[in-house]
């Protein structure tokens, strides 16, 4: 007798940050059926686990500079099905395209990628003395970041600057006033997310505006 699918209790704005993050920072198995989560925080991937009903044990994996981090694997082929059906593949890094992304949700899923791979940092101008601040998003598909630039600036209303930095790593990177757009509309209040991205990103939104 065939085993029933299984749905993962997740809808909404969990959903689709979760894709985000699967899209950075998550992969494909080859064997249509698990789907991986890495991260450098632990309490991070319990509340995953937390928010997506799960009981899956969270191991320890090693880099190749054997740096440590740890992940869960999610086993669900509704799952998997579902993202193969808005445009992830397996061994997506240097292969993806353009997602479907529900626009509602849009803020949900940028969330998902800044806290999977990307960056907020904040410095001090030399001349003003004033904070300056920076989003930087990764991925080494120029296709998807173009396709990103594109949808982030037509609903978001932001501009940004995306170039390549090695033959394997495009930047999307955002200034300080669009920095700020997004971290007031991607980080509210009870989201989900990685608690330290939250935190620099209402700092950057408190910061001063000029």
């Amino acid at each position: 007798m065939p085993q029933k699918r299984k749905d993962l209790k997740l809808e909404g704005s969990n959903l689709w940050y979760l894709v985000g993050l699967i899209t950075s920072d998550g992969c494909l198995s080859g064997d249509g059926r698990h789907i991986d989560i890495t991260s450098k925080d632990y309490e991070f991937l319990q509340g995953i686990k937390n928010s997506l009903g799960i009981t899956n044990k969270i191991g320890i994996k090693y880099n190749t500079i054997k740096q440590k981090a740890f992940h869960i694997q999610i086993a669900n082929t509704n799952f998997y099905d579902f993202l193969l059906s808005i445009g992830l593949t397996k061994n997506k890094s240097l292969t993806l395209g353009e997602l479907k992304i529900a626009s509602k949700y849009f803020v949900d899923f940028l969330r998902g990628l800044i806290d999977g791979d990307g960056s907020i940092r904040k410095w001090i101008h030399p001349s003003n003395k004033r904070e300056q601040w920076s989003l930087r998003i990764y991925s080494g598909s120029g296709e998807f970041m173009k396709w990103l630039k594109s949808v982030s600036e037509a609903l978001l209303k932001i501009q940004g600057r995306l170039y390549r930095e090695t033959d394997t790593k495009w930047v999307l990177k955002y200034g300080k006033m669009a920095a700020k757009e997004i971290a007031k509309q991607c980080y509210y209040k009870n989201c989900l997310c990685l608690d330290r991205k939250i935190k620099l990103a209402q700092d950057c939104f408190d910061s001063y505006k000029g």
